[in-house]
């Protein structure tokens, strides 16, 4: 049964994704029969420093951790409501206060 079930995940996922790109690669090929400027396909990642986002975000999710552990144990949440929310908020926070940072450093 369990291998019915991996199949169907794989199937799945694999289906998604061959319709997402077929469906692009269709939409593109149209866009330049047409003579549409290509430039649009072009994608621009302003990212100053990726390294800085992910570093940031595994910092905030292992803070989200730590806090919903504290939660946990001393305020008497549950487990997963404490560990999820933590998580997510702490993992948000710290890419706001990257976007925050690499705005600044583009300033300059």
């Amino acid at each position: 049964m369990s291998v019915i079930i991996a199949l169907g995940a794989f199937a799945g996922i694999f289906g998604i994704v061959y319709v997402f790109l077929m469906t692009r690669y269709k939409e593109r090929i149209a866009m330049i029969e047409r003579g549409v400027d290509a430039s649009i396909f072009i994608t621009n990642n302003k990212s100053i420093s990726p390294t800085l986002k992910f570093g940031m975000l595994f910092v905030g999710i292992a803070l989200g951790i730590i806090i919903g552990d504290i939660m946990h144990d001393h305020y008497g949440f549950s487990k997963g409501t404490s560990f999820l929310s933590m998580v997510f908020l702490f993992g948000g926070l710290s890419l706001i206060i990257n976007f925050l940072i690499e705005r600044k450093l583009s300033d300059k």
